[in-house]
């Protein structure tokens, strides 16, 4: 396609009433990224030079998650409620800079691919001056039906106004249309609210654009491309085909999902060709996954990343900033949380592992865990290269061991201990009364001193 300038509005003013919900529609995620995010995602893939983004009033959060997913993106808000063609004018300061093509679409509909909005593209490039996306139904009603002669559309006929004839149709209208940008403004300000709802709607565009002599046409996209939400069970819906998307797309790519139907991906999973991927595992935001590693049942990964060769699982957790180099052992009950481990470390069963560096080949034994956290902030436990924690030792941040230590079993460590040490904290049970109390003290006024500073 020639090379043609674009101007996109996502309309996403809507409550999200149906959904029971205080948070905008367009805000709630499948894939862990908000709805509004795949459509960003797409436009962006499709080449969309510039972005208009409709908001109601009151949607500052919204606002700033459209900032942070498009910084480029302008957000506009809609006063009123009144109509698609209500909604889209609230752009109109995006107008000012003229596009060859003008796109309007949905931020509730995140299966949207980048080939559907290029094909509207397409037909604008190739002579038409609307375009309007459909797709045969498999149940159409409830949808507005394109009614096309000659290869021209009619009109888009909504379901309670189609004749008997009329509803038999099955090629519906997905909301989602193409104007060349040159007559976009005239046909919205033709639009007038003639209608039980007092409302402006966009879809009159059609039969305004043919009175007016101008070329009208639809194109075709899947179903599933276009499906919209407005209720938890649709949410539910579009979440369930994007995980079919990912999961084929993984093992497209070489990864091996020994049952897909179990493995649940971000939007931004990313898994190398030779990874294994057993059932029951659960991807969150952030995770990258190495070549040849294995991800074993009923792990959960989120802001991870995991190196070449590395066995996780099954029943791990691995928290954000936990970062495994290649051939790393995580096993079973183990929790490894903002976290380096080296080179063919191991942490077979049993351990938390938080704010803290793992030396390559150190292994670390059942039951062990760093103690990170005082009761007012975090601290940091390193450990060398090539040391041996025993089973049950307890690491007490802040603390550093070097190369080759051997931690005996049941230790409680307090202390920084050299390379090649060998350390014992095993010792008799002291009880101080009241100094818990005191300790809850201290913490509550360097908390409020904090908190005045």
């Amino acid at each position: 396609m020639t090379k043609r300038n674009c101007l996109s509005i996502v309309l996403a003013a809507g409550l999200g009433t149906r959904m029971r919900s205080d948070l905008p529609k367009v805000m709630h995620p499948i894939g862990n990224l908000p709805l509004i995010g795949h459509v960003l995602n797409a436009l962006k893939d499709a080449s969309s030079d510039r972005v208009a983004v409709v908001v109601g009033p009151g949607m500052e959060d919204l606002e700033k998650l459209v900032t942070s997913l498009m910084p480029e993106a302008s957000c506009h808000v809609q006063a009123e409620r009144l109509g698609t063609a209500h909604a889209a004018l609230a752009a109109r300061s995006a107008l000012n800079k003229v596009a060859d093509d003008v796109l309007v679409l949905f931020g509730d509909t995140p299966l949207i691919t980048p080939m559907s909005v290029e094909t509207v593209r397409c037909a604008l490039a190739e002579g038409a001056d609307v375009a309007v996306l459909g797709f045969e139904a498999a149940n159409p009603f409830g949808y507005g039906r394109l009614l096309i002669k000659e290869g021209v559309l009619q009109a888009i006929r909504e379901e309670k106004d189609a004749t008997d004839e009329e509803r038999k149709v099955s090629f519906c209208n997905s909301g989602i249309m193409g104007f060349r940008g040159t007559i976009f403004l005239d046909l919205l300000e033709a639009i007038g609210n003639d209608n039980a709802k007092g409302e402006y709607y966009l879809t009159d565009a059609v039969e305004i654009a043919n009175e007016k002599g101008l070329q009208v046409v639809a194109v075709a996209a899947d179903e599933e491309d276009v499906q919209g939400i407005n209720t938890r069970a649709q949410l539910a819906d579009c979440e369930a085909v994007f995980q079919k998307r990912m999961r084929g797309a993984a093992m497209e790519a070489g990864v091996t999902l020994q049952a897909p139907e179990t493995v649940f991906f971000s939007h931004d999973t990313v898994l190398e060709p030779d990874v294994t991927v057993e059932p029951n595992v659960v991807f969150g935001p952030g995770v990258t996954v190495a070549s040849g590693a294995r991800i074993r049942a009923f792990s959960h990964l989120e802001g991870a990343s995991v190196g070449a060769g590395s066995i996780v699982g099954p029943y791990a957790r691995l928290r954000p900033g936990a970062e495994l180099s290649e051939n790393v052992h995580i096993g079973n009950f183990v929790e490894v949380k903002n976290a380096t481990i080296g080179s063919g470390a191991k942490a077979n069963h049993l351990a938390y592992i938080g704010d803290a560096s793992v030396g390559a080949g150190s292994n670390i034994g059942a039951g062990t865990i760093t103690c990170n956290y005082d009761g007012f902030g975090k601290h940091r436990t390193d450990i060398g290269a090539g040391s041996f924690i025993g089973s049950n030792s307890t690491l007490v941040a802040p603390v550093t061991l070097g190369d080759g230590v051997y931690v005996g079993a049941g230790s409680v460590v307090t202390e920084n201990a050299e390379s090649d040490s060998l350390v014992i904290g095993r010792g008799r049970q002291v009880v101080k009364p009241g100094r818990a109390a005191e300790i809850r003290a201290r913490f509550k006024a360097a908390r409020q001193a904090k908190t005045k500073t």
